[in-house]
């Protein structure tokens, strides 16, 4: 709708994971890399973490794309909340092997059978288990088991866990300690910088046919993109998206400050609500008034107790014989 009034080819802020509009930070750039070594050079288990909404299924499909044609194969796990049954279902089908009616016992055996028929034609085997911080401790201990399968020098299977923050927390666990150790790279992202997210900006509008000298946020919108999303690129996609949508139903050639403002409160973007507490950010307001109301009631009384304390004092000094 707004591209022929921007000078748009394609849409520049889908939010689906396009690795033609990757935007090489240095942070990215290095972890892609890291990614890429450790499947290579056949290194185990590695680990990339990152908020949400920092690129990391983008970083992946770029890994998967520069793997393409060359002599590795994967299983691609988007779907974390399964059984360690259901698991070894899933990453055997992906596969492309026959998984009906098998045992956990027969699906491990013909996983391993595979893994090593593979490695002895010098092919590569490679699970991405993505959201991984949502994997049970079950499925983890499995996939560790998996890694057991290695030659002299070699894992027959290369392992990528990619999740949130919380599964550096969940593999700095004594429970699973055993994996930690097993850890070969690992790497995390983090949201863009002001510099960096004007850069994702004019790239991405680039790609979709902006000429390089053509402006169409102004530096204060931009400004206000960064200054919103924190610079989390899905955040910083799903603003620009609307503020273009905004220009153009008023027929603006470059988005001002105050058309981002407006999509940013529109979007709820500086509410977050935490379990306990209501939409708006704060304490429940009858919470509240409880805690007010009790805290008044223990002054009243430590008040009440001083004076009483007060008069006894007193009149114990009045019945006090004169000596």
């Amino acid at each position: 709708m707004y591209k022929t009034f921007y000078g748009l080819r394609h849409d520049p802020f889908e939010i689906t994971p396009d690795p033609s509009f990757l935007f090489g930070t240095e942070r990215h750039n290095e972890a892609l890399a890291t990614l890429y070594y450790g499947v290579k050079r056949r290194k185990g288990f590695v680990v990339m973490t990152g908020e949400v909404g920092t690129g990391k299924t983008l970083l992946v499909r770029c890994l998967l794309q520069l793997l393409k044609g060359s002599n590795v194969t994967y299983a691609y796990v988007f779907n974390s909340r399964l059984s360690s049954v259901e698991f070894l279902q899933y990453v055997a089908g992906d596969l492309g092997l026959a998984t009906s009616g098998k045992t956990k016992g027969e699906l491990l055996l013909e996983l391993g059978t595979y893994l090593v028929s593979r490695h002895q034609k010098n092919l590569t085997t490679v699970l991405v288990a993505d959201e991984a911080h949502h994997l049970s401790a079950d499925v983890l201990e499995e996939i560790r088991l998996l890694t057991n399968l290695e030659t002299a020098h070699d894992k027959l299977l290369q392992i990528l866990l990619v999740g949130q923050p919380e599964l550096d927390e969940m593999l700095d666990s004594y429970e699973l300690r055993q994996i930690k150790q097993r850890i070969a790279l690992r790497c995390h992202l983090e949201p863009l910088n002001l510099e960096e997210t004007c850069g994702y900006i004019q790239r991405r509008l680039q790609i979709a046919g902006v000429a390089p000298e053509t402006v169409i946020f102004s530096e204060a919108a931009t400004s206000a993109v960064f200054r919103h999303s924190n610079g989390f690129p899905r955040l910083i996609n799903t603003i620009c998206e609307n503020a273009l949508l905004s220009g153009y139903g008023r027929r603006a050639a470059v988005i001002p400050a105050e058309v981002i403002d407006e999509i940013a409160h529109d979007l709820r973007l500086g509410v977050m609500v935490t379990r306990g507490e209501k939409k708006n950010g704060a304490p429940a307001a009858q919470d509240q008034a409880k805690e007010k109301e009790k805290d008044k009631k223990e002054q009243s009384e430590k008040k009440k107790e001083h004076k009483e304390h007060k008069e006894k004092k007193d009149e114990k000094k009045k019945e006090k014989p004169k000596s």
